[in-house]
């Protein structure tokens, strides 16, 4: 919005500024922090007050867990208010890659907060049906894709090498729905220690907003030997306010958390990066990234594949966070752990770029 008043009154004198992507990036960090920390207590005093009980804790996980019956959920809705608000004030409107993304973002929001709702209503896990919910995912994340693969192209790029790519054509629809689903539902297992999730998505966002502008500029990406996306450059803003929005949420969800950020937030925030990797055609390198996201989805597919073949686990607790817990790791321990190796693999996916 602001870019669109700059540019009708034609950059004069300050307003300038305004044209330089990396500006309008750190006002959107800027504003959905500061919007995500002045909403925050009342929000979350809203929330005790309308859900009573709380988030249902599972009665077969850590014991520790148990003290924190009666915390509040859905406290994604914090970090997606305060990223939409900071993302349309400084986002360049017309710009397509932005709205296919937030229009993931805000439906995989809506799919998590009905989930979320039922099982605060119900006061238990069960929540929305799952078939239901991986149709109304793939439906939306199939018409982002659709929206994207416009301006993209159907290329399947390889990282590590320059100019090599898989032309999937229509099945890459499939693909790209595919790519934003599971991630979306990979950071959802996540989202199961205070903290755990939403550090590791901000490290994500960061390392992808990189990956963006650097994709979105013809000088940098040819000189890096990447694909280079037009107008791609434009998700750095929307990797700022989900920066921003997560700064504020951690603010109030650190060890002991005042609040859950539940499926609204998980799914949401999973949905958009993995909108950010397709649209920059960087799907491989967020598998990378976003490492910690699949060896966590992955632990769960392994404990469920193998306990049904042969009645065993694998794991003591899956998602794999509950395994270390059950081997005497104190919660503290995972989480600052597990953002370790997330920084780790965030770095490992850049090095993608030159590595080449």
């Amino acid at each position: 919005m602001l870019y669109l008043i700059a540019e009708y009154l034609g950059f004069p004198g300050a307003l300038n500024v305004i044209r330089y992507l990396s500006f309008r990036t750190g006002g959107a960090v800027a504003t959905a922090l500061f919007f995500g920390l002045l909403i925050g207590p009342k929000f979350i005093g809203w929330l005790r007050v309308r859900q009573g009980k709380g988030q249902p804790i599972r009665a077969d996980g850590p014991q520790s867990h148990l003290a924190k019956r009666g915390t509040p959920t859905m406290g994604g809705l914090m970090i997606l208010t305060s990223m939409t608000l900071s993302l349309i004030l400084w986002m360049d409107v017309r710009n397509p890659f932005v709205w296919a993304c937030l229009f993931v973002t805000l439906g995989f929001g809506c799919i998590g907060f009905l989930d979320d709702y039922d099982k605060v209503r119900k006061a238990s896990h069960a929540g929305v049906s799952g078939r239901v919910r991986l149709a109304a995912e793939f439906v939306i994340a199939g018409i982002a894709s659709w929206i994207i693969i416009a301006q993209t192209g159907t290329l399947l790029y390889v990282p590590f090498f320059s100019n090599i790519a898989l032309d999937l054509g229509p099945f890459y629809v499939v693909f790209a729905a595919f790519t934003i689903v599971a991630f979306g539902n990979a950071v959802n297992l996540t989202d199961g220690l205070d903290g755990l999730a939403v550090m590791p998505v901000i490290i994500a966002s960061v390392a992808f907003m990189v990956i963006a502008y650097l994709a979105g500029n013809a000088i940098y990406s040819a000189y890096l030997g990447i694909p280079h996306v037009p107008r791609v450059g434009e998700l750095t803003i929307l990797c700022g306010a989900i920066v921003g929005g997560g700064l504020a949420f951690l603010w109030f969800n650190a060890p002991p958390a005042a609040v859950f950020m539940g499926d609204t937030g998980s799914l949401a925030l999973g949905g958009a990066l993995g909108a950010i990797a397709v649209s920059s055609h960087h799907e491989i390198v967020l598998g990378i990234v976003g490492g910690l996201f699949v060896m966590e989805a992955m632990s769960v597919i392994i404990q469920v594949f193998f306990y049904k073949r042969t009645g065993r686990r694998v794991f003591r607790m899956a998602p794999i966070h509950h395994h270390f817990e059950q081997l005497g790791w104190s919660e503290p321990t995972v989480v600052i752990r597990f953002w370790i190796i997330s920084l780790v693999l965030a770095l490992a996916g850049l090095s993608t770029l030159k590595l080449r």
